[in-house]
């Protein structure tokens, strides 16, 4: 019987969270493809026409191919980072060079498993923790690239978060069932006051919905170390690319990364910030 406690909990999560890192790389590239074919045939329907025949696309297939020379990748070829490393960060068909994100995705899960393992223990909470952080990874990976933040995603990160806290895996129900409310309508409220203001919409509803989540499971008492956070993060980057990328004031910058960076800070230290932060307030 394998001992999941101690190093073997901390040794296997790191792995899970590498062999889920590869796999979001899959969620982050296809999801965003989906929908919009998704969104094609839906007009598609509305105009009276036959939706365009395509090639079946969904998180299984096709099996992963080069972009580049259309190789498709072994399972010797997949292995999370080794095989970016072996093969140099190149196809092993065309020479073409391979993402660097690709790596970097798997090691962030992989690390960031490996610490919820050893931060919650064996139990409840922990399976609760490596759910919402593998979910926030892709949301932010997405959103960085698309400015979109799936429902298919968000949707259940929130329902789930209610159902993990029906037994105080991060909170209490009352709490978590506040933070959904809360989180959700707080941005909501701000999105209308910028509005109405400038006669421009400020962010998406998709970020709406990823607070609604981060309150469903850390509940509304997080809320504004996470809305804190992610403002003071996203405005230092948003600055940095303006004066160092020459990144245009017009264009815009999504905020889905912020608040999942914002949602993973709060998860481990949120309590240790809520505290210093009041205590600074007194």
């Amino acid at each position: 019987m394998i001992d999941l406690s101690g190093f073997n909990w901390f040794f296997l999560a790191g792995v899970l969270g590498l062999c889920i890192g590869s796999f979001l790389n899959v969620v982050i590239h296809r999801l965003p493809k989906m929908m919009e074919r998704e969104w094609h045939a839906q007009c598609a329907d509305l105009r009276g026409e036959a939706p365009e025949e395509q090639a079946a696309l969904n998180l299984s297939k096709p099996r992963s191919r080069c972009p580049d020379c259309g190789h498709q990748i072994t399972a010797l070829e997949n292995i999370p980072v080794f095989s970016y490393l072996f093969l140099r960060g190149r196809c092993s068909a065309c020479g073409k060079g391979i993402s660097l994100r690709y790596p970097l995705i798997e090691l962030l899960t992989g690390a960031l498993s490996a610490y919820a393992a050893w931060h919650f223990g064996f139990g409840w909470s922990a399976l609760a923790a490596l759910i919402m952080i593998w979910s926030l990874i892709a949301l932010a990976a997405i959103d960085f690239d698309t400015q979109l933040l799936p429902d298919a995603i968000t949707l259940p990160l929130l329902w789930a978060g209610l159902a993990f806290n029906l037994n105080g895996s991060m909170t209490d129900l009352q709490s978590s069932v506040i933070g959904a409310i809360a989180g959700y309508l707080s941005l909501w409220s701000v999105f209308w006051l910028f509005k109405l203001a400038t006669g421009k919409e400020g962010m998406g509803y998709g970020d709406f919905k990823l607070l609604a989540a981060l309150g469903a499971w850390l509940g509304w008492q997080m809320l504004p170390v996470i809305i804190l956070l992610s403002s003071v993060v996203g405005a230092i980057v948003g600055v940095a690319l303006i004066i160092f990328a020459r990144h245009g004031r017009n264009n815009p910058i999504p905020f889905g990364p912020y608040l999942a960076a914002a949602g993973i800070i709060a998860l481990f230290w949120g309590q240790q910030l809520t505290h210093t932060y009041l205590g600074l307030l007194s």
